[in-house]
């Protein structure tokens, strides 16, 4: 696969692998906070800390920009994005409100035995996320609701619904959410004030988080091929989650 796409892109699978782990690595910097929101992201500085040329840094940069990770300034360069504002914050869901209960609701009716397989795979997967410390479990719960409601965002055979949700991006925004308020904290684990006071029962470790039975609920609807219900499970999960985080991004914003 990688050889038929490096010989489309006429680059090598070598080249595609280092472009690849230097976008991860840069990726990584922002959402742990090495890049802090709104600094500076030097092409030369990442060049050496990361012992590549420019070349993959460059294209790094813009996938990240894509990612909306960072933004590139005429003549200046690149800056990592900024949190969301809360008026952000607010728009993102009240976006999330609208296309995703559709989605789901078409998915319930579209849904193929293919796309029923992937959702029960995907929940299966999320009860074996090792339950390690708050924020690796945190980070992987993520990217398990990441895949989750693109699945179900693919079941709904809308291709522009698909392509909205992950234009979003809203899950890597509500990482970087998570890490600036542990970081204001400190990092205890499960027990930490973030994590035990806005994610009670939802995205803990230690038991089964919330958020993996609100995800078992919608599938069933879906499987079951109830439009109503899942419909109305996918808005009460939407909207869970953005009770959990408005008290987060309010503080972020009220120290800014």
């Amino acid at each position: 696969m990688a050889r038929d796409s490096a010989r489309r892109t006429g680059a090598s699978p070598k080249r595609l692998v280092l472009a690849d782990e230097t976008y991860d690595a840069i990726k990584a910097m922002i959402l742990d906070h090495e890049i802090s929101p709104g600094e500076h992201v030097g092409i030369d500085e990442l060049s050496r800390d990361l012992s590549v040329s420019q070349t993959p840094i460059r294209e790094a940069l813009a996938r990240l920009e894509a990612d909306g990770l960072v933004t590139k300034i005429p003549l200046r360069g690149y800056r990592a994005t900024d949190l969301l504002s809360v008026q952000q914050f607010d728009e993102l869901f009240q976006f999330r409100g609208l296309i995703e209960p559709w989605a789901a609701a078409e998915a319930a009716r579209h849904r193929t035995r293919r796309d029923i397989a992937a959702l029960e795979a995907e929940l299966d997967r999320a009860d074996h996320i090792p339950q390690s410390a708050a924020t690796t479990f945190f980070a992987e719960s993520v990217e398990h609701d990441t895949r989750l409601h693109t699945l179900v965002a693919q079941a709904s055979g809308n291709a522009f619904v698909e392509g909205a949700f992950i234009r979003t991006r809203c899950h890597l925004h509500l990482f970087r959410v998570y890490k600036a308020s542990i970081g204001r904290e400190g990092d205890d684990g499960p027990g930490s004030g973030f994590v035990s006071d806005m994610f009670a029962q939802y995205y803990q470790s230690g038991q089964r988080p919330l958020a993996f039975a609100e995800h078992e609920a919608i599938v069933q609807a879906i499987s079951a091929s109830d439009s109503s219900a899942a419909s109305a499970l996918m808005l009460a999960h939407i909207e869970s989650s953005r009770q959990r985080f408005t008290a987060a991004v309010e503080a972020l914003n009220a120290d800014d």
